[in-house]
Protein backbone atom coordinates (compact mmCIF):
# COMPACT_ATOMS: atom_id res chain seq x y z
CA UNK A 1 0.00 0.00 0.00
CA UNK A 2 1.56 3.32 -1.17
CA UNK A 3 1.08 6.43 0.64
CA UNK A 4 0.19 9.13 -2.15
CA UNK A 5 2.34 12.86 -1.19
CA UNK A 6 0.86 14.42 -4.18
CA UNK A 7 -2.56 15.55 -3.00
CA UNK A 8 -5.20 17.20 -5.47
CA UNK A 9 -6.16 20.79 -4.95
CA UNK A 10 -8.86 20.08 -2.70
CA UNK A 11 -7.41 17.82 0.05
CA UNK A 12 -4.25 20.23 0.43
CA UNK A 13 -5.68 22.26 3.33
CA UNK A 14 -4.03 25.06 4.64
CA UNK A 15 -1.48 26.64 2.73
CA UNK A 16 2.23 27.25 4.05
CA UNK A 17 0.68 31.19 3.74
CA UNK A 18 -2.14 30.56 5.82
CA UNK A 19 -0.19 31.20 9.03
CA UNK A 20 -1.82 29.97 12.54
CA UNK A 21 -1.22 32.94 15.10
CA UNK A 22 1.16 32.25 18.57
CA UNK A 23 -1.71 32.49 20.42
CA UNK A 24 -3.48 30.16 18.86
CA UNK A 25 -0.75 27.60 18.68
CA UNK A 26 0.09 28.14 21.89
CA UNK A 27 -3.55 27.22 23.19
CA UNK A 28 -3.64 24.25 21.05
CA UNK A 29 -0.46 22.95 21.72
CA UNK A 30 -0.84 23.44 25.73
CA UNK A 31 -3.74 21.10 25.52
CA UNK A 32 -1.88 18.56 23.48
CA UNK A 33 0.38 18.37 26.56
CA UNK A 34 -2.09 17.73 28.97
CA UNK A 35 -2.81 15.02 26.45
CA UNK A 36 0.61 13.87 26.29
CA UNK A 37 0.73 13.61 29.73
CA UNK A 38 -2.05 11.47 30.34
CA UNK A 39 -0.38 9.33 27.16
CA UNK A 40 2.73 8.90 29.66
CA UNK A 41 0.67 7.90 32.98
CA UNK A 42 -0.86 5.10 30.92
CA UNK A 43 2.01 3.48 28.99
CA UNK A 44 4.02 3.80 32.76
CA UNK A 45 0.77 2.22 34.20
CA UNK A 46 0.10 -0.43 31.51
CA UNK A 47 4.14 -1.39 31.14
CA UNK A 48 2.98 -0.43 27.36
CA UNK A 49 5.82 0.05 24.40
CA UNK A 50 5.85 2.68 22.03
CA UNK A 51 8.14 3.33 19.30
CA UNK A 52 7.67 6.66 17.25
CA UNK A 53 10.19 7.36 13.89
CA UNK A 54 10.12 10.33 12.28
CA UNK A 55 11.76 10.89 8.89
CA UNK A 56 11.56 13.31 6.24
CA UNK A 57 13.62 15.76 3.88
CA UNK A 58 16.60 18.00 5.40
CA UNK A 59 14.95 20.73 7.08
CA UNK A 60 11.62 18.73 7.28
CA UNK A 61 10.74 20.09 10.45
CA UNK A 62 11.65 16.71 12.54
CA UNK A 63 13.91 18.17 15.56
CA UNK A 64 11.34 21.16 15.66
CA UNK A 65 8.15 18.45 15.81
CA UNK A 66 10.10 15.92 18.51
CA UNK A 67 10.58 18.86 20.36
CA UNK A 68 6.98 19.94 20.54
CA UNK A 69 6.31 16.41 21.46
CA UNK A 70 8.54 16.08 24.18
CA UNK A 71 9.15 19.31 26.28
CA UNK A 72 6.52 18.89 28.90
CA UNK A 73 6.64 14.79 29.50
CA UNK A 74 9.93 13.28 31.27
CA UNK A 75 12.64 12.37 28.90
CA UNK A 76 12.65 9.05 31.26
CA UNK A 77 9.94 7.60 29.34
CA UNK A 78 10.15 9.53 26.61
CA UNK A 79 13.18 8.86 24.80
CA UNK A 80 14.78 10.34 21.55
CA UNK A 81 16.85 8.61 20.13
CA UNK A 82 19.48 10.08 17.35
CA UNK A 83 22.30 8.03 16.33
CA UNK A 84 25.29 9.21 15.05
CA UNK A 85 27.12 7.59 11.88
CA UNK A 86 28.19 4.14 12.47
CA UNK A 87 31.36 2.91 13.91
CA UNK A 88 33.95 1.09 11.94
CA UNK A 89 32.39 -2.22 14.15
CA UNK A 90 28.92 -1.50 13.56
CA UNK A 91 29.55 -1.24 9.68
CA UNK A 92 30.30 -5.05 10.01
CA UNK A 93 26.89 -6.01 12.08
CA UNK A 94 23.84 -6.73 10.47
CA UNK A 95 22.02 -3.59 10.03
CA UNK A 96 19.26 -3.64 12.10
CA UNK A 97 21.20 -4.36 14.78
CA UNK A 98 22.36 -1.36 16.59
CA UNK A 99 18.92 -0.05 16.78
CA UNK A 100 17.49 -3.19 18.59
CA UNK A 101 19.11 -1.80 21.79
CA UNK A 102 17.30 1.34 21.76
CA UNK A 103 13.77 -0.16 21.54
CA UNK A 104 11.06 0.60 23.75
CA UNK A 105 11.02 -1.28 26.82
CA UNK A 106 7.59 -1.50 29.21
CA UNK A 107 6.75 1.71 30.38
CA UNK A 108 8.62 3.67 27.40
CA UNK A 109 8.36 5.48 24.31
CA UNK A 110 10.86 5.99 22.43
CA UNK A 111 11.52 8.43 19.53
CA UNK A 112 13.61 7.80 16.61
CA UNK A 113 14.83 11.30 14.95
CA UNK A 114 16.11 8.96 11.90
CA UNK A 115 16.08 5.79 12.42
CA UNK A 116 17.13 2.32 10.54
CA UNK A 117 15.21 3.94 7.37
CA UNK A 118 18.49 5.98 6.63
CA UNK A 119 19.20 2.66 4.70
CA UNK A 120 16.78 3.28 2.37
CA UNK A 121 16.94 6.67 2.52
CA UNK A 122 20.62 9.12 2.50
CA UNK A 123 22.33 5.71 2.74
CA UNK A 124 21.07 4.83 -0.95
CA UNK A 125 21.04 8.18 -2.30
CA UNK A 126 24.85 9.57 -1.20
CA UNK A 127 25.88 5.87 -2.07
CA UNK A 128 27.03 4.89 1.60
CA UNK A 129 25.46 0.87 0.46
CA UNK A 130 24.93 -0.56 -2.34
CA UNK A 131 22.16 -0.85 -4.14
CA UNK A 132 21.84 -4.75 -3.39
CA UNK A 133 21.88 -3.80 0.25
CA UNK A 134 19.12 -1.04 -0.38
CA UNK A 135 16.63 -3.57 -1.92
CA UNK A 136 17.80 -6.64 0.81
CA UNK A 137 16.90 -3.96 3.17
CA UNK A 138 13.39 -2.73 1.87
CA UNK A 139 12.68 -6.79 1.62
CA UNK A 140 13.29 -7.38 4.89
CA UNK A 141 12.32 -4.07 6.42
CA UNK A 142 8.67 -5.30 6.57
CA UNK A 143 9.26 -8.60 8.41
CA UNK A 144 11.70 -6.87 11.14
CA UNK A 145 8.51 -4.35 11.97
CA UNK A 146 5.77 -7.29 11.90
CA UNK A 147 8.43 -8.94 14.44
CA UNK A 148 8.27 -5.79 16.46
CA UNK A 149 4.58 -5.25 16.81
CA UNK A 150 4.20 -9.05 17.50
CA UNK A 151 6.49 -8.26 20.52
CA UNK A 152 3.71 -5.81 21.60
CA UNK A 153 5.41 -2.66 20.26
CA UNK A 154 3.17 0.01 18.89
CA UNK A 155 4.84 1.29 16.07
CA UNK A 156 4.03 4.73 14.26
CA UNK A 157 5.79 6.11 10.86
CA UNK A 158 5.73 9.58 9.88
CA UNK A 159 7.27 11.44 7.26
CA UNK A 160 7.54 15.03 6.99
CA UNK A 161 6.96 15.88 3.72
CA UNK A 162 8.43 19.68 2.81
CA UNK A 163 8.20 21.39 -0.41
CA UNK A 164 11.53 22.34 -2.32
CA UNK A 165 10.70 26.40 -2.11
CA UNK A 166 10.55 25.79 1.75
CA UNK A 167 13.26 23.32 2.15
CA UNK A 168 15.46 26.47 0.13
CA UNK A 169 14.49 28.69 2.57
CA UNK A 170 15.09 26.85 5.82
CA UNK A 171 18.44 25.88 4.38
CA UNK A 172 19.15 29.52 3.47
CA UNK A 173 18.52 30.55 7.00
CA UNK A 174 20.80 27.72 8.62
CA UNK A 175 23.19 29.95 6.64
CA UNK A 176 22.78 33.45 7.44
CA UNK A 177 21.08 32.62 11.28
CA UNK A 178 23.44 32.38 13.73
CA UNK A 179 21.48 30.07 15.95
CA UNK A 180 20.90 27.73 13.11
CA UNK A 181 24.33 27.47 11.96
CA UNK A 182 24.86 24.11 13.69
CA UNK A 183 21.93 22.69 12.13
CA UNK A 184 23.89 22.80 8.61
CA UNK A 185 26.33 19.85 7.63
CA UNK A 186 28.23 18.96 5.17
CA UNK A 187 25.88 16.15 4.20
CA UNK A 188 23.17 18.78 3.94
CA UNK A 189 24.60 20.49 1.28
CA UNK A 190 25.63 17.63 -0.81
CA UNK A 191 22.31 16.41 -0.47
CA UNK A 192 20.36 19.58 -1.16
CA UNK A 193 21.24 18.80 -5.10
CA UNK A 194 19.29 15.51 -4.93
CA UNK A 195 15.74 16.17 -4.50
CA UNK A 196 14.58 14.26 -7.44
CA UNK A 197 17.23 11.13 -6.04
CA UNK A 198 15.58 11.51 -2.69
CA UNK A 199 11.86 11.19 -4.27
CA UNK A 200 12.95 8.36 -6.48
CA UNK A 201 14.22 6.16 -3.22
CA UNK A 202 11.44 7.72 -1.03
CA UNK A 203 8.84 6.48 -3.53
CA UNK A 204 10.38 3.08 -3.65
CA UNK A 205 10.82 3.07 0.39
CA UNK A 206 6.73 4.14 0.72
CA UNK A 207 6.27 1.06 -1.88
CA UNK A 208 7.78 -1.72 0.51
CA UNK A 209 7.21 -0.56 3.79
CA UNK A 210 3.84 1.35 3.74
CA UNK A 211 2.07 -2.41 4.98
CA UNK A 212 -1.47 -2.05 6.93
CA UNK A 213 0.29 -3.64 9.81
CA UNK A 214 3.21 -0.46 9.73
CA UNK A 215 1.97 2.13 7.30
CA UNK A 216 3.63 5.92 6.83
CA UNK A 217 1.93 8.48 7.95
CA UNK A 218 2.56 11.69 5.43
CA UNK A 219 2.53 15.37 7.43
CA UNK A 220 2.91 18.68 4.93
CA UNK A 221 5.18 20.53 7.51
CA UNK A 222 5.37 23.63 5.56
CA UNK A 223 3.62 25.52 7.56
CA UNK A 224 5.63 23.89 10.89
CA UNK A 225 2.86 24.98 13.81
CA UNK A 226 0.02 23.56 11.91
CA UNK A 227 1.89 20.18 11.13
CA UNK A 228 3.11 19.57 14.88
CA UNK A 229 -0.19 20.37 16.02
CA UNK A 230 -1.75 17.78 13.65
CA UNK A 231 0.89 15.02 14.11
CA UNK A 232 0.49 15.30 18.19
CA UNK A 233 -3.35 14.96 17.52
CA UNK A 234 -3.16 12.10 15.09
CA UNK A 235 -0.11 10.49 17.60
CA UNK A 236 -2.71 10.57 20.44
CA UNK A 237 -5.67 8.94 18.02
CA UNK A 238 -2.93 6.15 17.24
CA UNK A 239 -2.75 4.74 20.72
CA UNK A 240 -5.59 3.76 22.75
CA UNK A 241 -4.50 5.25 26.00
CA UNK A 242 -7.17 6.78 29.04
CA UNK A 243 -7.03 8.40 31.38
CA UNK A 244 -5.33 7.41 35.14
CA UNK A 245 -7.41 8.33 38.24
CA UNK A 246 -4.91 10.57 40.29
CA UNK A 247 -5.03 10.47 44.28
CA UNK A 248 -5.69 14.10 45.28
CA UNK A 249 -2.43 15.35 46.40
CA UNK A 250 -1.88 18.21 49.09
CA UNK A 251 1.52 19.76 49.80
CA UNK A 252 2.79 18.97 53.50
CA UNK A 253 3.25 21.53 56.16
CA UNK A 254 6.77 22.80 56.13
CA UNK A 255 9.00 22.54 59.14
CA UNK A 256 9.48 25.15 61.57
CA UNK A 257 13.05 26.99 61.36
CA UNK A 258 13.87 26.22 65.11
CA UNK A 259 17.40 27.28 65.23
CA UNK A 260 18.26 27.86 62.18
CA UNK A 261 19.72 30.52 61.03
CA UNK A 262 20.63 32.19 57.48
CA UNK A 263 24.40 31.96 57.35
CA UNK A 264 26.33 35.01 56.69
CA UNK A 265 28.33 33.42 54.20
CA UNK A 266 29.56 35.43 50.76
CA UNK A 267 27.77 33.64 48.20
CA UNK A 268 28.76 34.23 44.52
CA UNK A 269 25.45 35.02 42.71
CA UNK A 270 24.92 35.18 38.74
CA UNK A 271 24.67 38.84 37.71
CA UNK A 272 21.34 39.92 37.44
CA UNK A 273 21.30 41.46 33.90
CA UNK A 274 17.87 41.52 32.64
Amino acid sequence: MAVDVKKSAKDKGPEAGDRISAKEYDKELARLHVELVKLQQWVVHTGAKVCIVFEGRDGAGKGGTIKAITERVSPRIFRVVALPAPTEREKTQMYVQRYLPHFPAAGEVVIFDRSWYNRAGVERVMGFCTEDQAHAFLKSTPLIERAMIGSGIILIKYWLEVSEEEQTRRLEARITDERKTWKLTGMDLKSYSRWYDYSRARDEMFAATDTELAPWFVARSDNKRRARLNIISHLLSRIPYESIPREKVSLPKRQKAGNYRDPNYPFKYVPEQF
